[in-house]
């Protein structure tokens, strides 16, 4: 939160109850009666831009001010809006550029961070070598602007909107999350925003599309044939496609375990083991053979790191379950389709992916650098088409990477999750708080989950995987220095009572 001069304006601007609170009804009839009728005329004259102003003006100005004077309002709305963007977008006009709200909340967290920091000169918070490698990555996306390969500038200009600049994200986490109540309401946030989306995947599948939604999946014929396979429609709930569905929904299922694990009241477990099997189920609708195998890497880790009797017969059982579903005869399409991720060689699609990997290899080997940022994908299709990256469908994140990057962004970008990694599981076994310590934990599998689904698909380039991911990031350095604070409170205060 601002202090000093900023905060004190800010404050006066939002603290004006006492001047209400003397006004009668009647005469405040009489004070808001004129600006109703103003607002009326201007609006029937002015239509659909005026009203737009108003909007503007009583909605949009408040907001933009809570968001820069109260970092821990905007980074609620940052995470409410960064699920809610793209199903938004399926209801409004194509030509809405929605995406600049994000981009806009973005800017708006980054201008409050610097000016909190105008107040306060200590950067202690961000000595850790996760911080020192997210900016050695940053520095490489922004240099990747002078890549003599890259095509078109424009293309790097767009994508690292939501691949550079949205990295400032991380700082900003560490920055402003101070508090474990904080923390707990982040993730009850979180895990309600995922239980939204898997509400909305269960209603596509079982009750039906709603109007819009059916639009959206048949507005392209191309987008139709990727939605539907083997006769069945995948779903993707409030997210812009299969994969960032499922993959955040494994998130969820897999975060409600290690939670349910944790000290908490009975009530609270029976709801998160409850949430589980809902999860998993909904992910199984998006008809993405990388999620599937997500659930038993994560609880595979979960074994290694929290190692005890009850872990370990959970685990065996889940293995079991699991070994079951896999070799079992069925007929379902949504149960061939998960025993086929367990089977890649009988797999047409992927076996497409290794060829594409192994031709697109020379020209990683022959580009250090890459052949620029935005030259895969959307941009690149758009801003040079007739380029060969342009073409070319990553699918990996990873290959992703050493396209655009080479090989030389490759090494720093797995440097760089190596090292969260490394930070976040090194943390766990330091923090001594149990409810921080299982907070870490939750944190290290998410990273994990993200990771281990970025080979066979792109994981972090849509919203919200791509904020979700940075916030566990900052969450694995949080909790530790929370952890460390409370043990110096406890040291001193043992000394005082001495």
């Amino acid at each position: 939160m601002l202090n000093n001069p900023a905060r004190s304006g800010l404050k006066l601007f939002f603290n004006k109850k006492d001047l209400f609170a003397r006004l009668t009804p009647f005469n405040l009839i009489l004070l808001l009666l004129p600006i109703a009728v103003f607002i009326g005329v201007v609006v029937a004259k002015g239509g659909i831009i005026a009203a737009g102003g108003f909007l503007v003006l009583f909605v949009g100005i408040p907001m933009v001010l809570g968001i820069v004077a109260y970092p821990k309002f905007g980074i609620a709305v940052f995470i409410f809006v960064s699920f809610f963007l793209n199903y938004v977008g399926e209801v409004v006009p194509e030509d809405v550029p929605l995406g600049i709200m994000l981009d806009a909340i973005t800017y708006l967290l980054i201008f409050g961070f610097f000016l909190k920091k105008k107040y306060d000169s200590s950067w202690d918070y961000f000595k850790n070598p996760v911080s020192y490698l997210v900016l050695a990555w940053l520095g490489y996306n922004l240099l990747e602007a002078i890549n003599p390969s890259s095509p078109s500038i424009l293309a790097w200009v767009y994508t690292v909107r939501t691949v550079g600049f949205l990295i400032l994200t991380y700082f900003i986490f560490v920055y402003h999350i101070r508090s474990v109540e904080y923390i707990r309401f982040l993730f009850k946030l979180w895990l309600l925003l995922a239980l939204i989306a898997a509400m909305s995947g269960f209603q596509q599948e079982n009750i039906g599309l709603l109007p819009f939604e059916q639009k959206w999946y048949y507005s392209d014929p191309e987008k139709l044939s990727f939605l539907f396979i083997m006769g069945h429609l995948r779903k993707v709930g409030i997210f812009p496609d299969p994969v960032t569905y499922s993959y955040n929904l494994v998130v969820a299922a897999v975060m409600c375990i290690v939670f349910a694990m944790g000290d908490i009241t009975r009530v609270k477990k029976i709801l998160l083991w409850m949430a589980v099997p809902f999860f998993l189920l909904t992910m199984l609708y998006s008809g993405t053979r990388a999620a599937y195998v997500l659930p038993p890497a994560a609880l595979a880790l979960l074994a290694i790191l929290k190692f005890n009797r009850k872990v370990l017969v959970f685990v065996l059982f889940a293995a079991a379950f699991l070994g079951v579903l896999i070799v079992m005869p069925t007929g379902n399409p949504l149960i061939k389709r998960f025993q086929s991720a367990f089977k890649p060689n009988d797999d047409p699609s992927y076996l497409v992916r290794v060829e594409n990997q192994r031709r697109i290899k020379p020209f990683i080997l022959s580009h250090p650098i890459g052949g620029g940022l935005g030259s895969v994908g959307v941009w690149g299709r758009k801003f040079a088409p007739n380029s060969m990256l342009a073409k070319f469908p990553p699918d990996s994140g990873y290959v992703r990477v050493a396209v655009e990057m080479g090989w030389i962004g490759l090494f720093l970008f797995c440097t760089l999750m190596f090292v969260i990694l490394k930070t976040g599981i090194n943390n766990y076994f330091l923090i001594k708080d149990p409810e921080l310590k299982n907070y870490c934990l939750a944190m290290v599998l998410v990273i994990f989950i993200f990771n281990v689904g970025n080979s066979p698909q792109q994981a972090l380039v849509q919203y919200p995987s791509n904020i979700l991911f940075y916030l566990a990031a900052a969450l694995l350095v949080v909790t530790y220095r929370l952890d460390k604070e409370k043990q110096a409170q406890q040291i001193n205060n043992g000394e005082l009572k001495n």
